[in-house]
């Protein structure tokens, strides 16, 4: 495994993380302990040490599986969870970005997660009148010198978001965390730049596409009516599993696993510090760090 370190937070965390949505029983299937277990064992014997999840990615359902999960090792993980949502039903939530009620979120990940304290606690995803609270990040700060939160990160609903991205510095914030990938470059043009101004860390999610850049789905791919992506638009789905098939021909070397380039893809931009892919199965979160042989050495964030 390789290490960054996540701008200036000071945190030292491997290049490939793990993303756990899935863990909310919204891509398909549920999971029950034992697999949580069973993901979670393999990626730290690969060295993996971030862990990015939500509390509304299920009603603290992912934290919860998490928390029982890593109890006996917190100290060897950094965990990333984010705010700003109650969790209704799948796919149903509002929007709760009241400083009182964030303090509220905050303790139920916190007993989700059986720890006392969360390495970073992202702004999950919310409109800039929502983001633009001074009450809001001071009662953050409050729990940063209470110890329960230990660095704030911003979770940019919009990979263009150049509002949030450059005020993250004004309220103590240390990292982005922004959809990028090979079919989505938008953060390049003014969102990377403003990180790296900062030197804030960034966590790029969703880097397989939604896993169409693994290859394996095709024009006309049907998913479950449990799966979020069965919600999205049709259209955009073939153009994706298009442009993939010609990603794959013409830019992916002969005998390279796609997945594994697609995530080094984005290891290789210089505001890149980690990639946090889903996984379903331990054999995924192998796959997903077998990445890390494509990545070169002298990235500016190596640790």
């Amino acid at each position: 495994m390789k290490y960054r370190m996540l701008g200036k937070s000071g945190l030292r965390v491997s290049v490939v993380g793990v993303g756990t949505w899935q863990f909310g029983g919204e891509w398909g299937r549920t999971y029950e302990q034992h697999e949580v277990n069973a993901i979670l064992g393999t990626a730290k014997e690969l060295g993996i040490n971030l862990i990015d999840t939500a509390e509304c990615y299920g009603d603290h359902l992912s934290e919860s599986l998490i928390g029982e999960s890593i109890q006996g090792s917190r100290n060897d993980w950094i965990v990333a969870t984010k705010f700003g949502h109650h969790f209704h039903r799948p796919f149903e939530r509002t929007d709760v970005y009241d400083a009182k009620d964030v303090v509220k979120q905050l303790e139920l990940s916190l007993q989700a997660l059986k720890t006392d304290y969360i390495d970073l606690y992202q702004f999950h995803s919310g409109p800039n009148s929502s983001f633009d609270q001074d009450e809001l990040w001071d009662t953050l700060q409050e729990q940063v010198k209470a110890g329960k939160i230990r660095h704030l990160g911003i979770s940019i609903g919009s990979n263009e978001n150049i509002h949030q991205t450059s005020r993250a510095s004004d309220v103590k914030a240390e990292a982005i965390q922004v959809v990028y990938n090979r079919l989505d470059r938008n953060p390049e043009k003014e969102v990377f730049p403003s990180c790296a101004e900062q030197n804030l860390g960034v966590l790029a999610r969703v880097p397989l596409a939604s896993g169409f850049l693994s290859g394996k789905y095709k024009p006309g791919t049907q998913f479950a009516a449990n799966d979020v992506r069965s919600r999205w638009d049709t259209a955009k789905l073939d153009s994706y599993a298009n442009e993939v098939e010609a990603i794959k021909r013409e830019e992916v070397p002969q005998g390279t696993d796609m997945a594994a380039w697609a995530l080094a893809w984005c290891l290789k931009h210089p505001a890149v510090t980690t990639v946090i892919p889903g996984c379903k199965d331990a054999a995924q979160v192998k796959a997903n760090a077998a990445a890390v042989e494509l990545v070169d050495e002298g990235h500016p964030q190596e640790a």
